[in-house]
């Protein structure tokens, strides 16, 4: 069975038409499959479509976030409850189409853990898609992993990698990247990618800056993660060897009778990186600490209402 996972955030108008053009696929394609809808607090009249289509098509099930928490905590939200063997991402403004979900699986199929979308052609404004190539040039330049597109929702996994990976914040646009820092087999495959029909775009221009912000969290998670004492030591050594050298630096001229040594900058900048090195030390062993006792079993959403069993598929 497949666990199809859809966020939805005012989408009232495309939410049927997806429901049917889904339906059709999996009948075409002989496939048993749930479909999870995510309502993230969405104000138009998303969840009133979401109960109708539960009530008509019992493999819907549904969540609803109290308020708009973002895509990574709808995203995080349905994959502790999915049953499937296999998972697929897919919005819900019907850019994406679910007769690629075939295709998808078969790629899969060769031997990869998750399979990710490249909308080669895109039908978006220029202000966006000339902004997303150069954040994608940037995330392959920075983490070697060669894909064209790593911001596409239309995603296929295996179960393990979504058990696996945990994401927050908006680092639902680095899932490739988390996924093959844990060594899983990523790759890609050409999507159909549509024209808006419905509704319009939840993504201004602030999301490339905050990407390259995202980003560098992504890089220090992937290296750094599971050690955080490994990230703050070293700069806090590096800082506090600093210190100790200007120290040393005054200590010296003191013995050689060059006085008095208070009035010296040097003296201040050495004391500054003591404190500072001694600081992200520290804080290190703090968040080592942290981290052994709470891991990542924290939740950044709430959810109100709930339709259908769910049996919870992170590992906890």
């Amino acid at each position: 069975m497949i666990s199809l996972v859809v966020p939805v955030f005012n989408e009232e108008q495309s939410l049927r038409l997806l429901h049917e053009e889904i339906v059709t696929v999996l009948a075409e394609a002989k496939l048993e499959a749930e479909m999870i809808f995510v309502d993230d607090g969405s104000t138009d009249a998303s969840w009133r479509e979401i109960q109708q289509l539960a009530s008509r098509d019992p493999r819907v099930r549904a969540l609803r976030f109290r308020r708009n928490f973002g895509k990574a905590a709808a995203l995080s939200a349905a994959f502790e409850t999915v049953h499937g063997q296999f998972v697929i991402t897919l919005d819900s403004d019907l850019q994406d189409s679910p007769a690629e979900i075939p295709k998808l699986l078969a790629k899969l199929g060769q031997g990869y853990d998750l399979v990710n979308g490249w909308k080669r052609r895109r039908f978006d404004p220029w202000h966006k898609i000339f902004p997303s190539r150069v954040f994608n040039w940037m995330v392959r330049s920075v983490s070697g992993l060669n894909l064209h597109d790593h911001n596409c929702g239309l995603k296929c996994y295996r179960a393990e990698v979504v058990r696996e990976i945990s994401i927050y914040g908006e680092l639902h646009r680095f899932i490739t990247l988390l996924a093959h820092a844990r060594g899983f087999k990523v790759t890609e495959v050409e999507v159909l990618h549509r024209p808006r029909a419905y509704g319009q775009s939840k993504y201004g221009a602030g999301r490339f800056l905050k990407g390259l912000l995202d980003l560098l969290t992504v890089r220090v998670l992937t290296i750094f993660g599971e050690r955080p004492l490994h990230f703050l030591g070293i700069a806090g050594l590096l800082a506090f060897a600093i210190g100790s050298l200007g120290m040393s630096y005054l200590a010296f001229l003191w013995v050689m009778g060059h006085r008095p040594i208070g009035n010296r900058p040097v003296l201040i900048y050495s004391v500054a990186f003591l404190l500072l090195g001694a600081q992200m030390i520290t804080a290190g062993i703090l968040a080592e600490l942290i981290l052994s006792r709470l891991g990542a079993n924290g939740r950044s959403y709430s959810v109100a209402e709930q339709i259908g069993e769910g049996t919870p598929a992170k590992i906890r």
